[in-house]
Order: C-alpha cells, then structure tokens, then sequence
C-alpha cells in the first residue's frame, strides 16, 4: 500500500496548502484528476482561506471521505447518517491525535492575514502542519483498506 502520510507531507512541503496536500495524494485512488482536486480544495488552506477555521488537513480528510463514500441522493437518509457518523469518527480520531480540529487552536491563534507565509525552514520548525497533513493522510488512507 501507498505511503499516503509521505506523499501528502511531501504535497505540502512543495507549496501545497494544507487540503490540497491531503486530497492530491490520494488523486489516483479517486480517479479523479489533479487539477480539479486541487481547484476543489483551494479555499481551505490555512483553515478555510486563511480564517484559521477547520483545519485544512481535517477538511482534506473529509474531501476524500466524501469521494471515497459520499451519498448521492438528496433523501437518502441513511446514506447521510452513515457519512456524518463516518466523518464525526475520523475527527474525533485527528482530535485525539492533535488536540483539535481548528487551525487556531492547532497554531496557537496565528493571524488571519490572507498574505501566505513563506515557506522558510523557520517556518517549517514553528508550525505542525506537515505532522497534521500526514496524520489526516493516515486517517483518510483506512477509507481505502
């Protein structure tokens, strides 16, 4: 099996944002291509543009859950049921590996500035986020066993 965590850690040192870096390493098992996941998960970098809202690793997670297992039918209930109970579960998993589910909260409340860091080796050392890009990998990767 793929190193999922490997492959997303090394999206995110690339430059990808925190969901992309998730969502893209697992492109192949979605068969979908990169360019629309990428594009799909553009605005939740940095916890959704930057607001330091949920985590963008936690949302790329939830992406490919929902590619992976999402329902289809507006009233199909059941369907509904199972995937909420299924994303609740994989956020409880990332919360008590992490602490929590927010950017803020994982970045000790970093500024909203929608200004990118630069990604420096400095920045490398201050932030968890290519841990938590890899954690959220290994979580989504169970979809696929």
């Amino acid at each position: 099996m793929k190193n999922y965590r490997e492959i997303a850690e090394n999206n995110f040192t690339k430059g990808y944002n925190c969901c992309q870096a998730v969502v893209l390493a697992f492109a192949e098992e979605l068969n979908t291509n990169e360019e629309t996941l990428l594009k799909i998960a553009a605005s939740f970098g940095g916890g959704m543009g930057r607001l330091r809202e949920v985590c963008g690793a936690v949302s790329g997670m939830f992406m490919v859950a929902g590619l992976k297992q999402g329902y289809t039918e507006a009233d199909d209930k059941q369907g509904k049921l199972a995937h909420y109970q299924l994303i609740q579960n994989m956020a409880a998993e990332f919360r008590a590996q992490n602490g929590a589910i927010v950017c803020r909260e994982l970045l000790g409340n970093p500024e909203t500035s929608p200004k990118p860091d630069e990604r420096t080796p400095e920045y490398y050392k201050k932030r968890p986020c290519v841990q938590l890009v890899g954690d959220a990998a290994e979580i989504a990767a169970k979809l696929f066993k």
